[in-house]
């Protein structure tokens, strides 16, 4: 047996830029950290030559081909595992719409616990690169590359995207205080709104090819720095100014990304003290991140008492096996 836990993500500014529409004209930025919210892919062999797969439904096939989880089935094509296995998907979030990058984290995960199955040591540039190529290529989803990258890497990034699909990591390295500073004056509020992201991205890459929204996700990718350079200092109201002028910008770039009840939320919590927030991922639902300085959190905590709140640390590790049976046969 084999267990891989991969972490999920938050983004805070240059999302969108991500997407194939705005880096093959534009270089793309987005910074983003893992958070201790986890997926898990399970891999065991069987004693038939079947496939059984756990998720939220059950499957027991023969073949690869007849696999109605896409994820499962590509990731087994590309790692080359053909039979004779079960594979179980588990999240500490509910996958659908949360925003958080489950989607890509699980496909990071399956590609990981599939290649230690076959006892092949990978690299995270390998599973955020295949990955992608699942998601974005092989399936078609309208999704950008954040995601996988910060799955199989984990901590606390800055990513940049190119022309030819290049992408490059460069870990933001905080002193200490500034980092506790920063984490410590995040909070997640679950909307209690799914929302499916592939409609919203289709929506933001059709509208890339415009200039109005290209011109916008330009000026997205270019908070990516300020941003940095902010989260390192600890000057958070810098950070909650920079995540507002995002979060402004991002909801011009497609219908639906925020609506009346978002609204509402928001401004609830900007009330009781939050400096500014966002709608994690494509938007619609899913987690409202907001920054509050650490006076502010009790009165937007008593204001925010309707909502569930989700407590979160960054997470520095990335993709990585937990547990491999050959670890303790051999003992």
């Amino acid at each position: 047996m084999i267990i891989v836990r991969t972490p999920l993500r938050i983004s805070f500014v240059g999302g969108g830029s991500d997407l194939r529409n705005h880096y093959s004209r534009s270089e793309g930025k987005v910074v983003s950290t893992a958070i201790d919210k986890f997926v898990y892919a399970i891999v065991k062999e069987r004693f038939d030559d079947k496939i059984y797969i756990n998720y939220s439904k059950k499957e027991c096939i023969d073949r690869i081909d007849d696999i109605q989880h896409d994820l499962v089935r590509e990731s087994m094509r590309m790692t080359g595992v053909e039979n004779g296995v079960e594979i179980t998907t588990l999240a500490d979030i509910p996958s659908t719409g949360s925003g958080l990058g489950s989607s890509s984290s699980i496909t990071v995960a399956l590609l990981h616990a599939l290649y230690a199955y076959r006892n092949v040591l990978v690299t995270a540039e390998k599973l955020a690169s295949e990955a992608c190529r699942i998601e974005i290529d092989i399936l078609r989803k309208p999704i950008g590359r954040q995601d996988q990258y910060a799955a199989a890497y984990g901590g606390f990034n800055r990513f940049t995207f190119g022309r030819g699909d290049v992408t490059v990591r460069e870990e933001i390295s905080m002193r200490n205080a500034a980092k506790r500073k920063f984490a410590s004056s995040l909070l997640l509020y679950y909307t209690g709104l799914a929302r499916s992201a592939d409609s919203l991205l289709s929506a933001q890459n059709e509208n890339l090819l415009h200039s109005e929204a290209f011109d916008t996700t330009k000026k997205m990718a270019a908070l990516v720095d300020p941003f940095t350079d902010a989260v390192q200092r600890g000057d958070i109201s810098a950070c909650g100014e920079l995540l507002r002028m995002n979060w402004e910008m991002k909801q011009t770039l497609a219908r639906g990304i925020s609506n009346r009840s978002i609204q509402q939320m928001y401004l609830t919590a900007l009330e009781a003290g939050a400096i500014a927030g966002k709608i994690v991922g494509a938007g619609g639902g899913g987690f409202l991140l907001l920054i509050v300085p650490r006076e502010k959190q009790n009165s937007v905590f008593e204001a925010m008492r309707e909502y569930r709140e989700l407590p979160f640390m960054i997470e520095e590790s990335g993709s990585k096996v937990i547990f491999d049976y050959r670890s303790y046969s051999s003992k």
